[in-house]
């Protein structure tokens, strides 16, 4: 009896993580609050701008957060999804086509490649500005993203080898 009450406890804790994911829609608000700001922004660098350079900072600057949003929202929507609850639509509703597809090891992959992207607008930013910048800081900045290069595609051959061999087990590949 212990057991089943310990059992039931333990599953039903899932629900403490919706809190979690409804501060993803506050920080994705956030990010959308950025977002119109550094437009208006944009659009004084194309006016007012000395620099090309500055207009194409301003532009991976807005690059960079709808790239973060969007893993925000896929971490949001999935994360609850294989963690808390289905989201249950109804047919005439919207429906994204990854929505129920993702597992936790696909998202891992995705978010890793997702963190490969920003970081690679980062970097390209951070070389745009290189005259600013101290050789070291640059270097840094590569060995970084060298770094996440490195472990996204390391996770991307785990997660093909652990769901490969589940395709082979099924009458695929």
């Amino acid at each position: 009896m212990i057991e089943r009450v310990i059992e039931r406890t333990l599953y039903a804790s899932r629900w403490l993580l919706v809190p979690m994911y409804l501060g993803l829609a506050v920080v994705l608000l956030a990010f959308t609050i950025r977002f119109g700001i550094d437009i208006i922004h944009t659009f004084q660098y194309a006016v007012f701008a000395e620099k090309e350079a500055d207009l194409i900072l301003a532009a991976l600057t807005l690059v960079d957060l709808v790239l973060v949003g969007s893993l925000v929202v896929m971490v949001m929507i999935s994360g609850y999804e294989n963690f808390v609850s289905r989201i249950e639509l109804k047919e005439e509703d919207e429906k994204l086509n990854w929505l129920g597809k993702l597992d936790s090891g696909t998202l891992k992959v995705k978010v890793a490649a997702s963190i490969v992207a920003i970081s690679s607008i980062h970097l390209l930013k951070a070389f745009m500005d290189a005259d600013k910048m101290t050789n070291d800081k640059l270097m840094w900045l590569v060995i970084i993203h060298m770094t996440f290069v490195i472990s996204a595609l390391l996770m991307g051959m785990l997660d093909k080898m652990s769901f490969g061999s589940k395709d082979k087990d099924k009458g695929g590949h």
